[in-house]
């Protein structure tokens, strides 16, 4: 058996992709049955766009962790927060699956850790290939994407998204359980 799709590549990354990147990953869950949906949204704008989107999915918006930038800081925007719960979203506030101790031995110590080169191979698809990625282990291990099951996972390379990916998602600690199965689309 056979089976094409389309893959969309973006002449740049960027938020001026995401309404196009958020339709292109309903259309291709809609074709494939997928109900579970991950996206990337540190501000929360993304996520407002994605809860419209997925309205009637088990939508999980991942906000990355409190104090990326500065300690204690929660980067996502209150009433961006209320509107994707409102759209029935769920809000993952967690750790980052590839980095958290490792970052720390890399910035005390200079030295990368596995955690880190992961990272850098994923990366060499595209930022968002390794962010959606990450964010779907990050929504499993909260317990709000099922481990073992096909999703669709999206991300981006900084602010919005980008990429979109069909992937059988894992926990963390059993990463390399993770299948990606298509593109659906991503930054040439």
């Amino acid at each position: 058996m056979v089976t094409e799709c389309k893959t969309v590549y973006f002449d740049e990354g960027g938020r001026a992709n995401t309404d196009r990147t958020l339709v292109l990953a309903r259309e291709r869950a809609d074709e494939l049955g997928i109900r579970n949906v991950v996206v990337a949204s540190y501000t929360g704008w993304t996520g407002v766009k994605a809860s419209e989107v997925f309205k009637d999915y088990n939508l999980v918006v991942v906000a990355g962790m409190v104090g990326f930038r500065e300690p204690n800081q929660f980067r996502m925007d209150p009433e961006n927060r209320n509107r994707m719960e409102r759209n029935g979203a769920e809000i993952v506030t967690s750790l980052h699956a590839f980095g958290t101790l490792g970052r720390a031995i890399k910035n005390k110590f200079g030295v990368i850790q596995f955690d880190e080169i992961i990272a850098h191979v994923l990366r060499l698809f595209s930022q968002g290939v390794k962010v959606a990625c990450e964010c779907a282990c990050m929504a499993s291990d909260a317990g709000l994407i099922p481990s073992g099951e096909e999703a669709i996972s999206i991300g981006g390379s900084g602010v919005g998204a980008d990429t979109a990916i069909v992937l059988t998602t894992a926990n963390t600690h059993r990463f390399f359980d993770t299948k990606i199965h298509e593109i659906i689309c991503k930054p040439r």
